[in-house]
């Protein structure tokens, strides 16, 4: 039931008394229900008015969706895809791998790359990744920089 139909039902049940209104209980009872049917209509008013402010606010998000996407384009889903790594204690490392079949270049986070036999996406060959020891004659690696701990 709403409210407007609970205070019906109590004026209802006030009749079914039979109490006179001139009476101190009938008086009292007629002022209370008075300001329960006040409440009610205020209430009722309220609520008519919050289910308007949602829908402008509901409306006035989808013009800031629009607005975003007009003024960002496809950054904001890269900023939403940024905010979500915030919270990462250590960035995700990718590799690059080229297929032995095909040459097709794969993308493969750290774990993949130690734990599992790598799937081309191109050709669908199976390869294993096979890790060697510095040899100190690379170009550029940090590793062969530092000297050798005998």
């Amino acid at each position: 039931m709403e409210l407007k139909e609970k205070a019906a039902y109590l004026k209802g049940l006030m009749e079914g008394l039979e109490i006179s209104e001139e009476t101190k209980e009938g008086k009292v009872l007629k002022a209370m229900y008075d300001l329960l049917a006040d409440l009610c209509d205020t209430v009722a008013d309220l609520d008519d008015d919050l289910d308007q402010v949602y829908d402008e606010l509901d409306a006035m998000d989808e013009d800031m969706d629009e607005l975003e996407e007009y003024v960002y384009g496809d950054d904001i889903e890269d900023e939403d895809d940024e905010d979500e790594d915030d919270g990462e204690l250590e960035a995700e490392v990718e590799y690059e791998l080229t297929c032995p079949n095909c040459g097709a270049v794969t993308v493969v986070d750290e774990d993949t790359l130690f734990n599992e036999k790598i799937s081309c996406p191109n050709c669908g060959a199976e390869f294993d990744i096979e890790f060697t020891e510095c040899d100190g004659e690379c170009d550029g690696c940090t590793d062969c920089d530092e000297p050798e701990e005998k």
